[in-house]
């Protein structure tokens, strides 16, 4: 069974993006041990899985929809109004994502990547999908934006599995998600 990780860059004060959806050097830092650190992290995946608006973020950087991202994954793409044909590199899911999540977690070993989508992320949380959370914690706050969650307030506990800190102030807390 796989294992679906929420690895993701948020502010001090649980946004992953401003409210335009902006998650660039003007809110993150992207220089520091942490990003040699993040890409050899995303080396241990075996798929990548994002929101729409998430995937779409590329496509200001040269991006097509049904291209992969610079991440050499496999994509798992859940939006209900993008339009592409499906491929061997990118799947489009255009309905029932936690279902197919759940069968994709059943079906595959190894790591699951959960890139982005506050609201995707809300909903896998919801149905107790989510199994560890990987956050890149930068030293900023924004004071408002897209939620970690998106607009679901979760409650669960939290294991500690590693914590490591960067010269740049940026911590990279490793938990396990416990359900109750």
């Amino acid at each position: 069974m796989a294992k679906l990780i929420y690895h993701i860059a948020i502010t001090l004060d649980n946004f992953i993006a401003d409210l335009n959806g902006v998650a660039d050097d003007s809110i993150f830092l992207n220089e520091g041990d942490h990003v040699t650190d993040f890409i050899t992290d995303i080396q241990e995946y075996d798929a990548v899985l994002m929101g729409g608006k998430t995937y779409e973020y590329g496509f200001q950087f040269g991006l097509k929809p049904g291209e992969p991202s610079p991440y050499k994954l496999k994509h798992y793409i859940f939006s209900s109004t993008m339009q592409f044909e499906s491929n061997d590199e990118v799947k489009l899911i255009k309905n029932n994502a936690i279902s197919f999540i759940q069968d994709l977690k059943m079906k595959e070993d190894g790591k699951l990547w959960l890139c982005g989508g506050g609201k995707l992320a809300g909903s896998l949380i919801q149905h107790k999908l989510i199994d560890q959370l990987v956050l890149k914690v930068n030293p900023v706050m924004i004071g408002t934006g897209i939620p970690l969650f998106g607009n679901v307030q979760p409650r669960f506990n939290l294991e500690l599995v590693s914590m490591k800190q960067y010269s740049n102030g940026v911590l990279k807390p490793t938990y396990n998600i416990i359900y109750s």
